[in-house]
């Protein structure tokens, strides 16, 4: 895993991540942050943490072809996968590999800086912040979001209490590290010592459906970090727990299940400031 950013998966894990979940998860929040952020013609936009663009792609979209959108990833397979996919109409989409707490990019560069549930994960966040806010001309504009507490999340809450009983103790630390973020007070107050001014914090919703608690489970073991913790394991030991962990969730998510599969709620907290 990278000094630089915690949450990263490798070569195959970034092309699941695309398949799997931007569709169900990182898609739908991009498009509530891109809403939210209301982007204009014409506008610079910085996409920091970008993965494989799922915020970038519709920014590109909404500034136009008089606009400008960067997506900056520290996972350079996560920047090829974003890069293979087809171009979206409007502006121009310029892919940065670096790391979010050292940008090579100039002072008063961008319009708009957005960053999509990635801060959280940065071992350095107020640096992160100040980086954020270097970039944005002094009209400029930030929109993020985080992951609300994580019991209003349910799915990862049933799952890192089963990694930790099923795998090892601290087997959920990435799970539990989306939700680092999730006190709004902590929030707010990151955000204004990184410089920025008139800052809200909204508490948005989605909900999310998927065919099992197994496709939810197999999911997460593929698409994520969380892929790491079995490659040591025997193949039996390793179909043992994972066998082990889809019946907890199939326990622990009964009152999610519906006819036509799981569907269940995510929280998330939007910022919004100005520079």
């Amino acid at each position: 895993m990278d000094d630089q950013e915690r949450w990263q998966v490798d070569d195959d894990a970034a092309a699941a991540y695309q398949r799997f979940l931007v569709p169900t998860v990182t898609g739908p929040w991009a498009a509530v942050l891109v809403e939210r952020a209301a982007l204009l013609p014409g506008e610079r936009v910085l996409d920091v943490a970008c993965g494989t663009g799922a915020v970038a792609r519709l920014a590109a979209e909404r500034v136009g072809t008089t606009g400008h959108v960067t997506a900056l990833d520290i996972n350079a397979r996560m920047l090829e996968v974003g890069q293979s996919l087809p171009p979206v109409a409007g502006a121009a989409i310029d892919w940065r590999e670096a790391s979010a707490l050292a940008m090579p990019l100039p002072d008063a560069a961008f319009d708009f800086v957005t960053c999509q549930l990635g801060l959280q994960f940065f071992p350095d966040r107020p640096v992160a912040l100040r980086e954020m806010r270097r970039v944005l001309s002094n009209t400029g504009r930030l929109a993020l979001s985080v992951y609300g507490p994580i019991e209003h999340n349910p799915t990862t809450n049933a799952l890192s209490e089963s990694l930790d009983r099923r795998v090892r103790p601290g087997a959920s630390l990435v799970k539990r590290t989306e939700h680092a973020l999730a006190d709004r007070d902590e929030l707010h107050a990151l955000v204004v010592a990184a410089g920025f001014e008139a800052v809200r914090i909204t508490t948005e919703h989605i909900t999310v459906a998927l065919e099992s608690a197994a496709e939810y489970v197999r999911i997460q073991l593929t698409a994520t970090p969380l892929a790491a913790l079995f490659v040591d394991f025997p193949a039996a030991e390793r179909d043992r727990m994972l066998s082990e962990i889809t019946s907890d969730l199939n326990a622990a998510l009964a009152p999610y299940m519906r006819p036509d599969g799981l569907v269940y709620p995510q929280e998330t907290h939007i910022v919004l400031a100005a520079a």
